[in-house]
């Protein structure tokens, strides 16, 4: 972490919702007057659209799972190089990924990536948005243990901390996770994907199931490192994600909000600033679903405010 060039992560899976909180933030550092250089998480994918297609394809043939949630398709290790060199001197190289919409604007095609650039030197803070703004990439292996309590040998995960891993968390101030319920992250998912993209909803799917064990390992976690966690749950029924029609509206649902250090929080001047909120535990507040960006900016803002105030005084 740094104070004298603060990075602010924002992390989620596909469809979470982690661009709702990029606006909030935008919305913020203009208010507030802040300089903030932004970073995508598409920008280190490993490769572009196509080639990757055809990876996942060959995989898929040969009976194994690739996907841009883990670190075959994606530079872990620069997306860290970034972070560490920005924490120390305030700069660092990006790009963009030109998404469906966006030829004209770049004048490139869909798919593709523009070319690396240098951010500026007079940025007061990085906002990331994307998928591993918080992953710790560990080395994994299988290990074979045989209890003595159970005479069966058992085959566990574990993970092999050898300092061969990556570790993008360690560099950020503010990690904010955006992760709904698992059945609504789905329904976003199917929607989005079939509305948007034009995929069947048997091809997003296929998408779904082959990417669970790198959602398991390196989406999910960065959950457990996160400063706070913003969770929407649907009030309608969403037992059966494959078949529902529309997804949830915000209406329907409640936000979660856990706060990894509630000791630093005016919770009761929170639940008066936020109509119909209340504690469910002591580091976990409740919210109607259409106050989540009211929500954010209102528990985030003093939050960034704290860290260009930390910066001013490592400058002077």
């Amino acid at each position: 972490m740094s104070s004298k060039f603060p990075i602010v992560a924002v992390t989620g899976s596909s469809g979470a919702g982690t661009t709702t909180v990029r606006h909030a933030f935008h919305d913020v550092f203009r208010r507030e007057g802040i300089s903030g250089a932004f970073v995508e998480g598409n920008a280190f994918l490993r490769y572009e659209g196509k080639e990757m297609d055809r990876l996942i394809r060959e995989a898929r043939e040969r009976g194994e799972n690739l996907s841009h949630f883990g670190p075959k398709l994606n530079q872990f290790d620069r997306l860290e190089a970034l972070f560490k060199e920005y924490s120390e001197r305030g700069t660092g190289e990006t790009r963009h990924y030109v998404t469906q919409g966006e030829e004209a604007l770049f004048g490139l095609p869909p798919g593709t990536f523009t070319p690396w650039r240098q951010i500026p030197a007079d940025t007061e803070l990085l906002l990331y948005e994307g998928l591993h703004g918080g992953v710790v990439a560990r080395t994994w292996t299988r290990r074979k243990m045989s209890p003595s309590h159970n005479p069966h040998v058992i085959e566990r995960r574990v993970a092999r901390d050898d300092n061969n891993g990556v570790d993008v968390a360690q560099y950020v101030d503010l990690l904010i996770g955006v992760v709904p319920v698992g059945n609504l992250e789905w329904i976003q998912k199917i929607h989005r994907d079939t509305s948007v993209k034009g995929h069947s909803p048997e091809a997003v799917t296929n998408t779904i199931l082959r990417r669970l064990r790198d959602y398991v390992d390196y989406i999910t976690p960065q959950f457990s490192l996160s400063d706070i966690n913003f969770q929407r749950v649907p009030v309608v029924d969403t037992s059966n994600p494959f078949i529902a029609r529309d997804v949830p509206t915000l209406a329907e649902s409640v936000v979660v909000i856990r706060f990894r250090e509630p000791g630093k929080f005016d919770f009761p001047n929170l639940l008066r600033r936020i109509q119909d909120s209340y504690m469910s535990r002591p580091n976990t507040m409740v919210i109607p679903g259409g106050k989540m960006l009211l929500a954010m900016e209102i528990i985030c803002t003093p939050l960034v405010h704290e860290l260009i105030e930390k910066r001013g005084e490592n400058n002077t």
